[in-house]
C-alpha cells in the first residue's frame, strides 16, 4: 500500500521552471515503479517519467527527455520532478503514480496508488 501526495504545481512562463514532489507513505519493501504522469483535457493519462526503487534506473517520455528530471530522496520518501524548458504544451494536471511492479512504465495500468493531482500551466 502507498498513499501519495503531490505539491509543487503553478501556472510559469515558457521557457520557466517548476519542481513537483510527492511524499509516499509506503508500507512494502518491494521494489515498484514510481512514476509521473499528465493528462491534459480531452486526453488520456500519459507517462512522463519514471523511477525503479530497486535499481534508481530513471525513464522518460521522448516528449520531456533533456527538460525533466525525476529524483527520489529516500530518507524523505519523496519523489520529485524537476521540469526545465516548459513549453505550452506541458499544462495538464499531473499525478504521482506508484506501486506497479512490472510490464512498462508508462501504462498507467496496474498502477495501484495515485496521488490526487498538481496542476501545472505553462504560457507562451
Amino acid at each position: 500500500q502507498v498513499h501519495l501526495v503531490e505539491s509543487g504545481g503553478g501556472s510559469v512562463q515558457a521557457g520557466g521552471s517548476l519542481t513537483l514532489s510527492c511524499a509516499a507513505s509506503i508500507y512494502t519493501y518491494r521494489a515498484m515503479y514510481m512514476a509521473w504522469f499528465r493528462q491534459a483535457p480531452g486526453n488520456g493519462r500519459e507517462g512522463v517519467a519514471c523511477i525503479y526503487t530497486g535499481d534508481e534506473v530513471t525513464y522518460y517520455a521522448d516528449s520531456v527527455k533533456g527538460r525533466f528530471t525525476i529524483s527520489r530522496d529516500i530518507a524523505k520518501s519523496t519523489v520529485y520532478l524537476q521540469m526545465n524548458s516548459l513549453k505550452p504544451e506541458d499544462t495538464a494536471m499531473y499525478y504521482c503514480a506508484a506501486g506497479k511492479y512490472g510490464g512498462t512504465w508508462y501504462s498507467a495500468v496496474d498502477y495501484k496508488s495515485w496521488g490526487q493531482g498538481t496542476q501545472v500551466t505553462v504560457s507562451s
